[in-house]
């Protein structure tokens, strides 16, 4: 099957366990696989033929930036519920959301989560 892919879009938002991460903040990385029939698109060249990957960006961006969640895997798993919502073409989705500073004592260059979920 076909994929769109938006790699590496980054958000502002207040995500975490911790009180500090849901007061202060920080960068989160999101990567996205998105699993649609590009066959008429390949074909007409037509946007309506395809998943606007630009308007996925914003509905992610809500999630992520405009909502609070204590767990990552939910901002993930609300990120998957909303994209299934708005596109119907999207038959599954692998998300990966990625903190580069969480509040872990350590060496490390990330932590994160990664969901597949299909309809």
């Amino acid at each position: 099957m076909d994929k769109i892919i938006l790699n590496g879009c980054r958000f502002y938002g207040y995500h975490g366990a911790f009180a500090e991460e849901q007061t202060l903040g920080q960068i989160f990385v999101v990567d996205l696989e998105l699993t649609v029939d590009l066959t008429k698109a390949s074909q007409s060249d037509n946007l309506d033929d395809t998943v606007h990957y630009g308007l996925v960006f914003e509905a992610v961006q809500k999630q992520a930036e405009d909502k609070k969640y204590i767990l990552i895997e939910r901002l993930a798993g609300a990120i998957c519920e909303d994209l299934f919502e708005q596109f119907a073409p999207i038959q599954s989705i692998k998300v990966r959301i990625t903190k580069e500073n969480p509040p872990i004592n350590g060496h490390y260059k990330s932590v994160g989560i990664e969901l597949e979920r299909s309809r």
